[in-house]
């Protein structure tokens, strides 16, 4: 059985960008073991109902890299509150909070408006700037 190709790509668990073939889904419940061959052999198979993709069957190998991606061990999370902490120690940002937490409620209002009136492409670059 000769799945069609589809413009639906992914990068699969090796990482290389791939063609994701499709099949109908009146097709899948005939001929669902050629269908799960072709998941198994590619990494996935998307699933169409009326020309819309609607799901996509993915081989084990592929659903375990997916899960491991989103998922963050103790210890990836821990550099990253390092990483924060330590650019929240800074002699600039410390000023920073002291002169935030003595500031009246009005100029802190005023402070908030100034910021949310800048382009965003200029926040951003304050933001690169304050982080450097």
């Amino acid at each position: 059985m000769s799945l069609p190709i589809s413009l639906l790509t992914f990068r699969n668990s090796q990482g290389d960008l791939v063609d994701v073939p499709t099949v109908a889904s009146s097709r899948l419940k005939n001929d669902f073991g050629a269908v799960l061959e072709q998941a198994l052999r590619g990494g996935a198979v998307a699933i169409t109902r009326h020309d819309a993709p609607k799901a996509v069957l993915v081989s084990f190998d592929e659903f375990q890299s997916l899960v491991k991606a989103r998922s963050h061990d103790l210890s990836d999370l821990s550099a990253e509150y390092d990483v924060l902490l330590a650019r929240m120690q800074t002699p600039k940002a410390k000023k920073g909070m002291e002169a935030a937490f003595e500031a009246s409620p009005g100029a802190l209002g005023r402070a908030a408006v100034k910021v949310a009136r800048a382009p965003r492409d200029k926040r951003a670059a304050r933001r690169m700037r304050d982080e450097g």
